[in-house]
Order: C-alpha cells, then sequence, then structure tokens
C-alpha cells in the first residue's frame, strides 16, 4: 500500500472555485454548466486515484480546466459527421451511400424546421397518406400504376414476401440467394417474412421448365433476384423477366422483380455499363419492382416498390407497412431528387451521384496532378506522393465487376523498413483529422481514389490539422 500525499489531497481544489475560473466561465458559456461540472468532478476524481495510488500528478488549477476543457471538445464532435471519400468506391455503403443533391438538402432544411403537410391533404382538409408526396412522380418516371415507400430495399421485400407469400411458397433461382452486406440472406428475409423458399435450378444454370416444375397450389410467388454484389460467368442459363412473366400469368400468381440498384435511367448515355431499368422491368411483364433509392437513384435510403394497383394496395395495408414506412425528412429529399429526373438532359450535372460515376478520367488525373504537390509538402520528406491511374468501383452492389478509370494520389513511405506500420498510421491520421479522409491500403501504398473527391479546398484545409500535428 503506497503513502498517501495527504498534503497534495488536502491542495486539489474545489469544483466552485474551479468553476470561478475565467476560462472555466468561458466553458460554460460554450458547453453548459452542468457538463463543465461533470468534466471538473471527472478531473478532480481522476487526480484523487492516481495521488491514492501514490503517483505524481499536478493538481494545478489551469492544467485541470485545460484537461477538462479537452475533454468537453472531444465530447463535442458529433459521432456522424463529414468524411472525404477517397476510397474508390462511390456508392460506398458505410460511408453513406449517394450524395444528396443541393435540391434535395433544401427539401430537408424546408420542412425540418417545423410543421409540414406530411399525412394532411391541402386540399381537403382531411387526413392524407405520406406516401402521395412521391406517388405521382414515381409513377411518371417508372410507368407503374401505384407506389408504396418504405425504409430500404430490404424492407420492400420483407413487405412484399409477408404480404403475398406469408404461409405460402415463392419459387426462386438457386443462382440468385444472394447475400449482401451486414449478413443479409435472402432465404433470411423470406423465413422472417413467413414465406417458403423453393430453390429451383442449379447455381449456374435455370430454365423455365425448372419453375413450371416446381409451381403447385401453395405457390404464392415467383421472385427474380438481380445479383447485383455478384456475376456468374461461363457455363450459364437464366429466366429473363418476359418470360417468367408469361410463366406466372399462365398460372395465375404474381412475378415479382428485385432489382436491388434500380436505375430509373439508362447509364449507357452517359458512358456508364448497363444496368436494368425499373420502367423496362415492368414493361417486360414483371408486376412488381423492388429497388433502393440511395444508390443508382442517387437520392436518400429507401425502398420503392411499383407496380399493379391492386397488389400495391394490398401492401399498403399491411400493418408492417406501418413499422417501416419514411418520416418526412427521407419523403422531401426523395421528391426533390426524383422530380430532377423530369430533366434527363440535366441530370448528370445536377445529380452527384450520376456526375461521379460519369466523371472523366482526364479530369480527375488533373486534380491529382494540382493536390500532389500540395499534399507531398503537407506529408513532408518522409513520404512520397505520385499521381497514378486506378479504377473506381461503383460500390453498393451495383455492377460489382465493372471498373470505372480513375486516378488518384499514391503515398508512399521513403524508408523501406517498418512502412507496413507506417502506413497504417497514416491512415489512422488521416481518419482523425477533423473531416476525416479515407482512402485504401493496397500493394504498399496509401491510396486515395479521387473520382468523388470535389472540395479539394476543404480536402486541403483539413490536411492542414495534419501538417500542424507532424
Amino acid at each position: 500500500m503506497p503513502d498517501i500525499d495527504r498534503t497534495a489531497l488536502a491542495a486539489i481544489p474545489s469544483v466552485d472555485r474551479l468553476l470561478g475560473l475565467p476560462m472555466v466561465t468561458a466553458l460554460v458559456a460554450e458547453h453548459g454548466r452542468v457538463p463543465v461540472t461533470t468534466a471538473m468532478r471527472a478531473e478532480l476524481a481522476a487526480i484523487r486515484r492516481a495521488l491514492v495510488a501514490g503517483e505524481a500528478v499536478s493538481a494545478d488549477e489551469a492544467v485541470i480546466a485545460g484537461r477538462a476543457a479537452a475533454a468537453l471538445a472531444r465530447a463535442a464532435v458529433p459521432s456522424l459527421r463529414p468524411v472525404f471519400n477517397l476510397t474508390g468506391t462511390v456508392l460506398h455503403t458505410n460511408l453513406g451511400r449517394a450524395p444528396l443533391p443541393e435540391e434535395a438538402v433544401a427539401a430537408i432544411a424546408a420542412v425540418a424546421r417545423g410543421a409540414a403537410n406530411l399525412e394532411f391533404d391541402l386540399a381537403s382538409g382531411k387526413r392524407g397518406e405520406r406516401d402521395d408526396h412521391i406517388a405521382e412522380l414515381l409513377r411518371e418516371l417508372t410507368g407503374a400504376e401505384a407506389t408504396v415507400a418504405v425504409n430500404n430495399n430490404a424492407a420492400a421485400l420483407l413487405l412484399l414476401l409477408n404480404t403475398l407469400a406469408r404461409g405460402k411458397e415463392v419459387v426462386v433461382s438457386r443462382g440468385e440467394l444472394i447475400e449482401i452486406g451486414g449478413a443479409f440472406r435472402l432465404p433470411d428475409i423470406m423465413a422472417r417474412a413467413g414465406a417458403k423458399l423453393v430453390e429451383v435450378g442449379t447455381t449456374n444454370r435455370t430454365h423455365a421448365r425448372d419453375y413450371e416444375g416446381a409451381i403447385g397450389p401453395k405457390t404464392a410467388l415467383l421472385l427474380k433476384v438481380h445479383t447485383s454484389n455478384y456475376r456468374i460467368e461461363g457455363f450459364t442459363a437464366a429466366v429473363d423477366e418476359a418470360t417468367l412473366a408469361g410463366i406466372a400469368k399462365k398460372y395465375g400468381i404474381p412475378f415479382a422483380s428485385d432489382l436491388g440498384s434500380g436505375s430509373l435511367v439508362d447509364l449507357a448515355r452517359w458512358g456508364l455499363p448497363p444496368e436494368p431499368t425499373v420502367s423496362d422491368t415492368l414493361a417486360s411483364g414483371a408486376d412488381l419492382v423492388t429497388f433502393s433509392g440511395d444508390k443508382l437513384l442517387g437520392g436518400p435510403q429507401a425502398g420503392l416498390i411499383v407496380g399493379r394497383k391492386g397488389l400495391v394496395a394490398r401492401l399498403a395495408k399491411n400493418p408492417l407497412k406501418r413499422s417501416l414506412r419514411l418520416g418526412k425528412l427521407t419523403i422531401a429529399s426523395l421528391a426533390a431528387v426524383l422530380a430532377l429526373y423530369r430533366d434527363p438532359d440535366r441530370l448528370a450535372a445536377r445529380l452527384p451521384a450520376l456526375r461521379l460515376l460519369a466523371r472523366p478520367q482526364a479530369d480527375i488525373r488533373a486534380a491529382a496532378e494540382r493536390l500532389a504537390p500540395r499534399v507531398q509538402a503537407r506529408l513532408g520528406r518522409d513520404w512520397s506522393v505520385a499521381v497514378v491511374s486506378c479504377a473506381s468501383q461503383i460500390g453498393s452492389g451495383a455492377l460489382p465487376v465493372e471498373a470505372l478509370p480513375s486516378a488518384g494520389l499514391a503515398l508512399m513511405p521513403v524508408a523501406a523498413r517498418g512502412g507496413g506500420r507506417a502506413l497504417d498510421r497514416l491512415a489512422a491520421a488521416l481518419r482523425a483529422l477533423p473531416a476525416p479522409v479515407i482512402g485504401r491500403v493496397a500493394e504498399g501504398t496509401l491510396l486515395l481514389d479521387l473520382r468523388v473527391l470535389e472540395d479539394e479546398a476543404g480536402f486541403l484545409a483539413s490536411l492542414a490539422a495534419l501538417e500542424a500535428a507532424a
């Protein structure tokens, strides 16, 4: 048991004394009296524990106030905050997927500050339906008879299966039994929805006769799932939407298609790889189509279901719909994004997701050439900064094997010894910046893919903190 310095313990200042210091008064004005008092008490308790343990520790008032100020500053930093996505994955699930256009941000702000007619019909003065704010736009853009919206595409599929196939069978090709991020598996969500999965075909080949052979008195639905996060190549066969629609009609059961990313426009117009569109899928005969709002559509997180009016009406009446419904901020944002699609000639200029996906490699490389010497100056002589060609991914399961030619900065330690640890330390330091910078470590470099970087000034300003720390 160490000797306790009782003189030092007696010299510890009181909370009231600390609260009377000018610098602490300023902290109270910034953070509030309760948080500052709590921080001061935590610092004093730590000093007492150290002294009892026989450790040397300062009880200087200014030091205590400084440590409390630092703790308060750390606590004031939001956990969820903007970052620079330089990973090379444009629609990065872990980084929030699609960036929103200014029109959507303004729409969110407009309804966030007060009341809005979310479920109120201004014309009749009676209760309205929240999905009506986006329904007409979705019908116009997809050609669907009716629409319903929930909080993500997994929820859309859950609602569809629970409504149409609870206690019954759903026929799906084995080659489409997907698993996506977060261990979400189609068989699991089907079980939670109360539907029984009937697998047909093989992993690489499924034929129309496989579907027809599986249809029985308990069959409620034919489901086709877009394999958005992988691709099977080689000796393969799959049944197209038009054929499946014909089979479903023959046996009097619905046919649903889960498109996942769900593009509303032909991406080939902007030189991007083709992806099935919602309108084409409906035109092929699908009774219902589900897709995401925050992937290729370029909007907020949402799950959208479009298709036949009678089926959509059944979905809307399911009690699960209330549990999965969208809030006013998402609806406002989604409506603003959908409205941009009415003007396809200016869509790429106004919709950030599409603009970044279609960004020419030459423009990205020019940005890399501009930034390279300034990044080099901030990192110092222990690091080498090179402009390199690289490949971006679309992300979020969209076109997983397609690469977009890009350019970026390769950051490499000059000293060969301990290079891996140096890269990890630099990556951690970049993540700790006021505006964190997220790159990827690969092949002995920390690569910063610049496809998504548009705020060059903000990026350099954030790196200034790295230079100061170094």
